[in-house]
Order: structure tokens, then C-alpha cells, then sequence
């Protein structure tokens, strides 16, 4: 093997490293943590074995970024480009957005003559209205003689896309997936410095849990009415009272914040993502 590991494969990762060893075009879809970097780490490894390059590139720069620190740890010769950075670009490993990776195609840059393989990761991407078109060029570009590895999170699509993508190319692709989740996917309430699952791992929802936060919730905006009516009982009355200025609070929420960070720090939960949708 042109990299050995130091733990068992998943029989999804065994399967794409045999399709790697053939030269084949592979579509792995697997859940978040399931494993699905191995397969672009084992082609990386290729690359080093034949003296050819490989082109890793992701739809962020973000996940460019953390790719790089990564595989600085695991390879001798990596290299960075997006629109801000360029490191090593001369590297055997080089990681990219899939823009950029357009824009060498594009103006024909060296650099192509040397790729054997070409891992795109999080592709599921394709189905963004704004960067899906930049992922079908890339593909449609790339000369005969580079390999490319799909990565992607289960998506319903992933038959059709690869059979678009056999078709373009005129080359088969091997779609190997996975529905094992090694990460549990569990769902938590969070209130009042406190936890509550309401749905475990096996996709069973607690009404017991559920009810309870809901009370409590309930309990606490009850008692904040009952205050402001009784507020408002002692306020003196036949005169007008100017109304209050609103403040506003810069910092709002922060404490809450704060409390369900350092939660997950004492139940040993970090490190942790928060999408914040505002």
C-alpha cells in the first residue's frame, strides 16, 4: 500500500483504495467524521509514490485552510492557493479552491501536465446555484489524463451526478457510500446552564424531555408577567407618564453564550460548531 494506517479501514475506505490503486474515478458519500479523508489522503500518497501531483481543492477557503494544516502533518510537501495566500505552490500536494482550480485550466498553466489526481471535496456543492457551474467547468475541463475522486456527504442525488459525470468523461465512476454515523447524532435542549436530550442516537424523540424544558420555559414567562402586572399595578395614576427610553444591549445573549461554552467544557463536549443565523 502506498500508505498505511494505524487503525482498521471501514470496508467503504477499503473499497475506494482498491478503485485508487486501478486509476478509477471513485464518488464517496458518507456522513460528517465517517472517514472520507482517508480516501483523499491515500491518493495524496499515490502522487508521492508515482513523483506526480495532486490537486485537492474544497468550495471554501476556510476548509482550503484547515485542509493545509492537516496534511502538513501527514506529508513532507504541501502547498496552499487561494485568493489571499500562495505557499509552496510548487508542492505535491497542493490544495485549492475549485475557483482557482478553474482559473489554471482556464489560462492552461503548467502545472496541469503533472496532475494525476484531483480530489473534490464536499461536492455535494454542485447543487448551489452560484458555485455549481464552477464545479461542472472544473470537471468538464480537466484533461484525460487526471483522475478525480468525489467526496460528499450523503445526498439523494449521487447516482445521477456521477453517471453526468461517466458520460462527460467517458470513464466509469465507482459511487461507494456509507449510512454509518461513527459520530452519534443526538439532539439537546439547552436551558438554564442545563442539557436535555430530546432525541437519541437511534432517532427516538423524549416527550418526557421535552415537556419538561417546555414547563420550565413556561414556568418562567409566566412569573415574568405576573411581575410586570403587578409592576404595573403600583404605578401611580391621573397623570401622564413619559414614556422610557429603549435600550439597547451591544452585547446581548453574550452570557448565555458564555454558559453553554463552558458547559460543554465541563461535560468534556469540545470542540464544538455554532451556526449563528442571523
Amino acid at each position: 500500500m502506498a500508505m498505511k494506517y494505524p487503525f482498521e479501514l471501514d470496508k467503504f475506505q477499503k473499497q475506494a483504495i482498491i478503485h485508487l490503486e486501478r486509476g478509477e474515478y471513485v464518488f464517496v458519500a458518507a456522513h460528517t467524521s465517517a472517514g472520507k479523508t482517508v480516501v483523499a489522503e491515500y491518493a495524496i500518497a499515490l502522487g508521492f509514490k508515482h513523483k506526480t501531483r495532486v490537486i485537492y481543492t474544497s468550495p471554501i477557503k476556510a476548509l482550503s485552510n484547515q485542509k493545509f494544516r492537516e496534511f502538513l502533518l501527514k506529508f513532507d510537501d504541501v502547498g496552499i492557493i487561494t485568493g489571499d495566500v500562495s505557499v509552496n505552490p510548487d508542492a505535491t500536494c497542493l490544495i485549492m479552491t475549485t475557483e482557482i482550480l478553474r482559473s489554471m485550466l482556464y489560462r492552461g498553466a503548467d502545472i496541469v501536465r503533472d496532475i494525476e489526481w484531483v480530489v473534490f471535496d464536499e461536492v455535494h456543492y454542485v447543487n448551489d446555484s452560484e458555485r455549481g457551474v464552477v464545479w461542472e467547468e472544473v470537471i468538464i475541463m480537466l484533461p484525460e489524463h487526471v483522475n478525480m475522486i468525489f467526496l460528499s456527504a450523503t445526498t439523494p442525488n449521487m447516482v445521477e451526478f456521477s453517471e453526468w459525470i461517466g458520460r462527460t468523461k467517458e470513464k466509469e465512476v465507482f459511487v461507494i457510500s456509507t449510512f454509518t454515523r461513527p459520530v452519534p447524532l443526538e439532539h439537546f435542549l439547552y436551558h438554564d446552564k442545563k442539557t436535555y436530550c430530546v432525541m437519541d442516537n437511534k432517532g427516538t424523540f423524549s416527550t418526557t424531555n421535552y415537556k419538561k424544558v417546555s414547563n420550565i420555559i413556561k414556568g418562567v414567562e409566566e412569573k415574568t408577567k405576573s411581575t410586570k402586572a403587578k409592576d404595573k399595578k403600583k404605578r401611580p395614576t391621573g397623570r401622564k407618564t413619559q414614556p422610557k427610553q429603549k435600550k439597547v444591549k451591544r452585547n446581548a445573549g453574550k452570557g448565555d453564550w458564555t454558559g453553554l461554552i463552558r458547559h460543554l467544557q465541563a461535560e468534556d463536549l469540545l470542540p464544538c460548531v455554532v451556526f449563528s443565523f442571523r
